[in-house]
């Protein structure tokens, strides 16, 4: 095969394992069909048993070359591992919204952030025995200002081979400006290319799979959409789930989840890969 027709590897992760059983078990069936080749965890979700461990590290061996990752969580309804964190709201971490309107108005503390990524680390390495193949977070939190900084630290100090997820389009900016939410994570992103490179920690060149989740859309015209023009070694985030008691009450993504994942699991999308010249293996 020429150097011209070998194909676009690209990552497709699935964020949220750890959120609820049924996602757990949604991932990990797409895992072993080959239709992901990522998944982030949770380790202050509900649903990250012993046993849910073992379910994943059984199912990413089906597939050698699936990455697993942290899923840095620092927003509501979860609780900090550590001791004395803040800000709170009652227990819980401050809902997103706030915590970045405070990141932008500077009044967080990077060192609470940089402690409790660490001790995530150090939980996902306890569980798994290693430390992850990358970092991410829920609900773009790493991207964050003044949490970025201990975002990056932690993953600096406790995991530095690890590489880290940025939220940035590598598009035209004509393309950029039709999509607000991914608007606002390409700037944020650029931020955090700068602090990460700086840090000496790699990231994924390009990324895709922000849309509106409350909307019943198309996914699969989505998927199209998020990997034409994505260069080799991009990102396309998803969230496949099934729904069940837990997931509905912790987060509003529920019916877009199973949509997800009944797309991920069609002929349909081992098609569209195959014509775009895309590759998850």
């Amino acid at each position: 095969m020429s150097a011209a027709a070998t194909p676009r590897r690209i990552w497709l992760c699935a964020d949220d394992y750890g959120i609820s059983p049924g996602v757990n078990r949604a991932i990990r069936d797409l895992i072993e069909r080959g239709r992901l080749n990522a998944t982030s965890v949770m380790m202050v979700g509900p649903a990250i048993a012993r046993s849910e461990i073992e379910g994943l590290q059984a199912a990413a061996k089906t597939s050698p070359r699936c990455a697993l990752g942290l899923h840095v969580t620092l927003s509501a309804p979860f609780r900090p591992l550590t001791m004395h964190f803040r800000p709170l709201d009652g227990d819980m971490f401050l809902a997103f919204p706030k915590l970045l309107r405070a990141g932008l108005m500077r009044r967080l503390d990077s060192e609470f952030f940089r402690n409790e990524v660490k001790t995530q680390l150090a939980a996902f390495a306890e569980a798994f025995g290693r430390a992850p193949d990358f970092v991410d977070g829920h609900q773009h939190v790493q991207l964050f200002p003044q949490i970025r900084d201990g975002f990056v630290d932690a993953v600096g100090e406790v995991a530095r081979k690890a590489w880290v997820r940025q939220g940035g389009r590598d598009l035209p900016l004509a393309k950029r400006l039709a999509s607000p939410k991914a608007l606002v994570l390409d700037t944020l992103s650029a931020q955090f290319r700068r602090r990460a490179g700086s840090a000496g920690l790699s990231f994924n060149p390009a990324f895709a799979g922000a849309y509106d989740f409350t909307r019943a859309a198309d996914f699969g015209a989505l998927m199209r959409q998020f990997i034409d023009g994505l260069p080799d070694g991009g990102l396309v985030m998803c969230h496949p789930g099934f729904v069940d008691d837990v997931l509905a009450g912790l987060d509003p993504m529920t019916d877009v989840r199973e949509r997800e994942h009944a797309y991920l699991a069609s002929d349909a999308f081992v098609q569209l890969l195959a014509d775009r010249h895309v590759t998850l293996a």
